[in-house]
């Protein structure tokens, strides 16, 4: 099953790539679909693109349901990325 996990855009850079924020883990994804993203935005990413902008309620309200599945976040509350 895949899913795609809200992450909060950190830094925008060159060739449509991003820094994001998912649960505390620094990650670089592309932002290819997204090109309307800006740094603070947060993004619903999949497979290493953010396929959607969303907003901090919806945002914050799926990560706190990740949270409470352990197999979909560790004990340290960082997600469990292939």
């Amino acid at each position: 099953m895949c899913l795609a996990i809200p992450a909060k855009v950190a830094k925008l850079e060159e060739g449509n790539l991003a820094t994001v924020d998912i649960l505390g883990v620094s990650r670089e994804i592309s932002v290819d679909l997204t090109p309307q993203a800006h740094v603070g935005d947060y993004v619903l990413v999949h497979a290493g693109f953010a396929i959607e902008v969303v907003d901090e309620q919806f945002a914050q309200e799926t990560i706190d349901l990740i949270k409470q599945f352990p197999e979909l976040a560790d004990l340290d509350g960082q997600p469990a990325l292939a």
